[in-house]
């Protein structure tokens, strides 16, 4: 019986945003992104973050905070939670179509292993999208974590520079699921060891999600 109407609930919460020119179906969505969402926290919390000049990162930003940013010159938005039909993407494509801003997307996830096409997805958006710009996901601890960290490396920062960008301070919690993405930092510092290897070459040429994947699940095994 649980499972029905968990089924059902998620069944319906899926078609939320298929159409927000409709007013209903637009009613709805809003409420969707307040609650379900958790837009109502979004409206007083920012986790926004300066990762390197012009570039930024922070939770999902609604319609206000992103003229907030237009006025402090941010000309882009780079969305880590993929396109959809879905009330996030929908109400934000509408805000930045409105207000001039560049929206670019890639979908990332914060408690499993990127792709690779995913990834490289990412670096051709780091080298395409107008500056400044911003970085999210839903809550900016995550997927903007990695996001942020890559960034740094690729840049050419130390990997305990990126670490920085995966922390506490934007409520990233290394202990939990989502620490597959430090441990993808881990992976990557020890093949450092070896020589020498860009983030974007070691991504194109030798990082294995399902390697990751693995790695990280026998390292979360606790001792008998």
């Amino acid at each position: 019986m649980l499972r029905k109407f968990v089924q059902t609930l998620t069944a319906r919460n899926a078609t939320y945003g298929r159409d927000i020119s409709d007013p209903v179906e637009r009613a709805r969505s809003k409420r969707f992104l307040l609650w379900k969402d958790h837009g109502i926290l979004r409206t007083f919390w920012t986790n926004f973050g300066q990762v390197a000049p012009d570039v930024y990162r922070s939770n999902h930003p609604p319609h206000n905070r992103l003229e907030a940013y237009r006025e402090r010159g941010i000309k882009a938005v780079l969305n880590l939670r993929g396109q959809g039909q879905r009330a996030p993407y929908l109400f934000e494509e509408e805000s930045c179509a409105a207000l001039g801003l560049t929206l670019i997307s890639v979908d990332l996830q914060a408690r499993k292993a990127a792709p690779v096409k995913s990834l490289l997805a990412l670096f051709d958006a780091f080298d395409t999208i107008p500056r400044p710009f911003v970085m999210h996901c839903k809550s900016g601890a995550d997927r903007a974590g990695l996001a942020s960290a890559l960034y740094v490396l690729d840049q050419g920062g130390s990997v305990d520079r990126a670490r920085a960008e995966l922390s506490f301070r934007y409520l990233h919690l290394r202990f939990t699921k989502t620490g597959i993405q430090d441990h993808m930092l881990d992976l990557y510092e020890t093949r450092l060891t070896r020589g020498p290897i860009s983030i974007r070459d070691w991504v194109s040429h030798e990082y294995d999600p399902d390697t990751l994947t693995a790695s990280f699940a026998g390292k979360r095994v606790l001792p008998v």
